[in-house]
């Protein structure tokens, strides 16, 4: 099997191959236009499309602004749209700063974006164009959705879920910083709150309806959700219920990025952050947790990893799996280091010297 990373930087965007996990062809900075500027415009998101391995990301360039470019031969050239794919409308006194999240839905062609300021867009041709959610938009809690210490925008998209028992086209859960998560059961013309069991410890009331900081929402192999959240990790079969904490057993509760194995129910792994004050890993080492039962209990997943005092932490879209039969799982670092594992869970490095990881994505080609 042949597996491809796409690995977003604050310098630019970089891809490996490789056949078995250990061994990696690092590529880049890709050239996605003739300019200099963008070659080294920060890469916040990549969406890889599972039907037509389009690959999508989200460049911001402090020269151009921010875009959205694709490439149809798993990143060999690179295409922008004519014309800018995301922007607000007329009406809207608001202006697109990047994108957080790529998303695909279950029609061909249906790609979700969630964006700063905090907004969904939603495009049926593939990437190419997007139109507003405006249920969303003209929500009347939007007034109080503040950014976080990372800005104010939808950082998670979950296309046809909002409970455990099923998917449904129509279905949607989406999470920002700060609101907490939300959902639609009727295709985004209304959003309910579903935040009950979150905590928000930065606000005089520690569990309100939304105003929560979710860092990043993750569907596991049996459909259940599970959330690092800004003190606190949580799981839930439907979230419109409540959540649980799963946090017990863990060196801290902070953290940013949230990855569960697509296939086997409760296991998952989390990359502990010391606190929202300290963005470093707990004793100064690179730490990684595993659980095999939903959250019950931690282990300590660090096998292949740098012993030595390490100081990168893990972003919220840092962190990935492949999605394969037998998947593998990827993260990168503020350090710009890269690690992948197979599900034996010994991690070797992809890439090392890199610009700040600020998004991974990997497949199966």
């Amino acid at each position: 099997m042949t597996y491809l990373l796409v690995i977003g930087t604050r310098k630019g965007l970089f891809t490996a191959t490789g056949e078995d996990r250990r061994n990696w062809e690092v590529r880049g900075p890709h050239r996605l236009d003739t300019e200099d500027y963008a070659n080294m415009a920060g890469i916040y998101a990549v969406g890889v499309d599972p039907r037509t391995r389009r690959i999508l990301v989200g460049a911001e360039s402090s020269h151009f602004g921010p875009s959205v470019w694709f490439s149809d031969d798993l990143g060999r050239t690179w295409h922008e749209p004519p014309r800018a794919p995301i922007a607000f409308p007329d009406d809207v006194d608001a202006s697109f700063t990047r994108v957080w999240q790529f998303a695909f839905g279950d029609e061909p062609g249906t790609v979700y974006a969630g964006v700063e300021p905090t907004a969904l867009f939603r495009s049926t041709d593939g990437g190419e164009s997007f139109e507003l959610v405006r249920g969303l938009w003209d929500h009347p809690h939007r007034g109080d959705w503040w950014p976080g210490a990372g800005g104010a925008a939808i950082h998670t998209v979950i296309p046809g879920r909002v409970a455990a028992d099923g998917t449904d086209p129509q279905a949607m859960t989406v999470a920002m910083s700060t609101g907490g998560v939300y959902q639609t059961r009727d295709g985004g013309a209304s959003w309910n709150p579903a935040n009950r069991g979150i905590s928000a410890v930065f606000l005089p009331e520690e569990e309100p309806e939304y105003g929560q900081c979710v860092h990043k929402v993750a569907i596991g192999g049996d459909g259940a959700f599970y959330a690092q959240n800004h003190h606190g990790v949580y799981r839930s079969t439907d979230p419109a219920a409540g959540w649980s904490s799963i946090a017990e057993g863990l060196p801290t509760d902070f953290g940013f990025s949230f990855v569960t194995h697509p296939q086997t129910p409760g296991t998952g792994f989390v990359f502990p952050v010391i606190s929202q004050v300290c963005h470093l890993p707990p004793g100064d080492r690179l730490a990684v947790y595993r659980t095999d039962d939903a959250g019950r209990t931690w282990q300590s997943a660090v096998k292949g990893l740098p012993e030595d005092p390490y100081f990168g932490i893990v972003l919220r879209d840092g962190a990935c799996t492949d999605g394969a039969a037998d998947p593998g799982f990827y993260f990168g670092t503020r350090s710009g280091d890269v690690f992948a594992a197979d599900s034996g869970g010994e991690w070797s490095q992809v890439a090392a010297h890199l610009p700040d990881v600020l998004c991974v994505r990997a497949v199966e080609v």
